[in-house]
């Protein structure tokens, strides 16, 4: 399982470079920019990602941990304490995660999820998104650094929203207006700095 590490950056030394953080396999945590070459898929703008995770009740994370030095451990616990979403986790090799129970597979989730956070290695995807469609989500969102076209393809074939290389707490945060306090462009446009909120519409 692929470890991309979601955690926003302590405070920068003003003398550091202008560099994002690294994690131990070398991967960099940042909002992604151009499409790496060879990558024909064109994922969601920013307004059709608002919207995504504006309607989304419910989160099953696949992949799940409960090792803290985990991508999965850092966005559960921030979207358990900071996001408006009901979250299930999925990891067979877990009985509980955070407190809470963990599920063998999508199929054995009590409710069908309306997003789907996967935590998986690249070859794992298309199944996963297979079980994403099995189980009724609306969304298939692969993690920062996940990229597979194919798994994509699957999904929307069968008419669910992809999003592919981005990381959901960093996004909720974004449209939340909590990445300035990291030192990131929110991209928001507004003097409201909360967009995605704990809100009986949401």
């Amino acid at each position: 399982m692929t470890d991309l590490s979601c955690a926003l950056p302590a405070a920068r030394d003003a003398a550091a470079p202008l560099n994002p953080p690294v994690t131990a396999d070398g991967a960099a945590c940042a909002l992604p920019s151009a499409p790496a070459p060879g990558r024909t898929w064109q994922g969601p703008g920013p307004q059709e990602r608002f919207e995504i995770l504006r309607r989304t009740r419910s989160i099953a994370i696949v992949g799940a941990s409960d090792n803290p030095a985990r991508a999965s451990y850092f966005v559960a616990t921030y979207l358990l304490g900071s996001a408006p979403y009901d979250v299930y986790f999925v990891n067979p090799r877990a009985d509980t995660i955070l407190g809470r129970p963990a599920y063998a597979s999508l199929a054995d989730l009590p409710v069908a999820p309306d997003l789907v956070d996967v935590f998986r290695r690249h070859d794992d995807l298309p199944g996963v998104a297979a079980e994403a469609v099995a189980a009724g989500a609306k969304t298939l969102w692969l993690q920062l650094g996940s990229w597979h076209e194919g798994a994509a393809a699957v999904a929307e074939g069968a008419g669910l929203s992809v999003v592919m290389d981005r990381c959901v707490k960093i996004e909720h945060a974004r449209f939340h207006g909590g990445l300035h306090l990291a030192g990131f462009d929110t991209g928001v446009i507004s003097s409201r700095r909360q967009l995605l909120s704990r809100r009986a519409d949401l």
